[in-house]
Order: C-alpha cells, then sequence, then structure tokens
C-alpha cells in the first residue's frame, strides 16, 4: 500500500493538462482585467495600418 501511495505521488501525468488549464485562466483573468486597455490598442493599430493603406 505504502508504495502505491509514493507511486501515485510521484506519478506526473496530468500535469500537462494542468499546467494547460492554469495557463488559459491566467490568460483569460488579464484579458478581462486589460480588456479596455487592449480594446483601444488594437483600435489605435487598426486605424493606423487603415490611414497608411490609404496614402499607398
Amino acid at each position: 500500500m505504502k508504495n502505491a501511495i509514493k507511486k501515485f505521488w510521484d506519478s506526473e501525468d496530468g500535469m500537462g493538462v494542468v499546467e494547460v488549464v492554469l495557463i488559459t485562466i491566467v490568460l483569460v483573468g488579464l484579458v478581462v482585467v486589460f480588456k479596455k486597455q487592449i480594446t483601444s490598442l488594437v483600435n489605435s493599430i487598426l486605424s493606423k495600418m487603415t490611414n497608411q493603406a490609404n496614402k499607398i
């Protein structure tokens, strides 16, 4: 029984999934917190691209 618990404790089979889920949660949280800043940045970049494309 002790060996089974130790083997389970040392197993890392599900660690990749947990890492991906945690990274996704952090990224979604950052997007929610900085939504206004991200939106204004993207709008600014797109308007500059449009203005530069119209000059060509």
